[in-house]
């Protein structure tokens, strides 16, 4: 099951069109069991347990979906953002953090 916080659906629906297409695509394979991997997506140890970083592309440059999977095979999607610097700001790391410790 696939779960979007309400703040991170508003994120989402700002980003440009291909890159929810391909948002869409890799959630779709999440939701039927299959596992991500480089250079799709990494893991976010510094986020918490089974944090994940989905690293999407276009045109217009790269952006950054945070999703963390369950236990039970749930994956909750946190936050959405376009990267501007080669590291992860903490900030995003520590919002990302509290968001998922609110809703898990």
């Amino acid at each position: 099951m696939i779960r979007v916080l309400r703040q991170c659906q508003r994120e989402i629906v700002g980003l440009p069109d291909q890159i929810r297409g391909d948002l869409a695509d890799a959630l779709a394979r999440l939701d039927v069991g299959l596992s991500l991997s480089m250079p799709l997506s990494r893991p976010m140890p510094s986020i918490g347990r089974g944090a994940h970083e989905l690293r999407l592309r276009d045109r217009s440059g790269e952006y950054r979906i945070i999703y963390v999977v369950g236990r039970n095979g749930e994956v909750l999607v946190v936050l959405a953002f376009k990267k501007t610097s080669q590291k992860t700001p903490e900030r995003i790391i520590e919002l990302a953090r509290s968001r998922a410790k609110e809703s898990g």
